[in-house]
């Protein structure tokens, strides 16, 4: 236990400015979100877009891929978050369930990018990244695409797949170095919980709302 704890002391002082920045910004990403506030996305700009390059330099390919497609989904999360009615009165979007249709799709989406990812990093640890760690990078990558394009479309499901993105890097990113990473995974795993209660009420709310109107 006492080697496990002088491991994260010895990874927490090894914490370079660039990580630090990157995690500060990506729990204050997250604490919009649950929010349901707009900043969710500046603020998770700044995240992805420094673990694009952190990714990649620790050989977390998919990972890498993740925070690209993340800042190409903030952007589009943004545009829709920002919607509103013809009366300027109400966003468009707000914040549901998934029914049977879109989970059959979002297990699919997952299925299709977790293969894709999986057979890519094989490849990629043969070739040219042999640190890389196909099967778990390619899970926590998949899941996270998951996640962020639910989270786009404020559905409730979107923290459940997080809650997975979390419980799967912890580790992923512990190993190749990154201890501070792998704290904010921690902190980003608890929030997420958080997010899927608060969800949960603000979607009942909802429902709710629209059937006694």
């Amino acid at each position: 236990m006492s080697e496990l704890f002088q491991s994260i002391y010895n990874g927490l002082i090894q914490t370079t400015p660039l990580e630090a920045v990157a995690v500060i910004m990506g729990i204050v990403s997250v604490w919009y979100s649950r929010k349901e506030n707009i900043l969710v996305y500046p603020t998770g700009l700044i995240n992805t877009t420094l673990y694009i390059y952190l990714s990649y330099k620790g050989h977390l390919l998919g990972e890498a891929s993740v925070n690209l497609y993340y800042t190409i989904m903030s952007l589009y999360g943004w545009y829709l978050w920002t919607r509103k009615t013809p009366d300027q009165t109400n966003y468009v979007l707000q914040i549901t369930h998934s029914n049977t249709k879109e989970w059959l799709q979002q297990l699919l989406f997952f299925g299709v990018i977790y293969t894709t990812l999986f057979l890519v990093l094989t490849y990629a640890k043969s070739a040219f990244a042999p640190e890389a760690i196909p099967w778990a990078d390619a899970f926590a990558s998949a899941t996270a695409y998951t996640g962020m394009w639910l989270m786009a479309k404020k559905k409730v499901e979107s923290w459940i797949w997080w809650i997975l993105t979390n419980i799967a890097s912890i580790p992923l990113y512990f190993t190749k170095g990154y201890a501070f990473t792998s704290i904010q995974f921690m902190v980003l795993l608890i929030l997420a919980i958080a997010g899927l209660i608060s969800w949960k009420e603000k979607a009942k709310d909802i429902k709710n709302q629209h059937e006694s109107a």
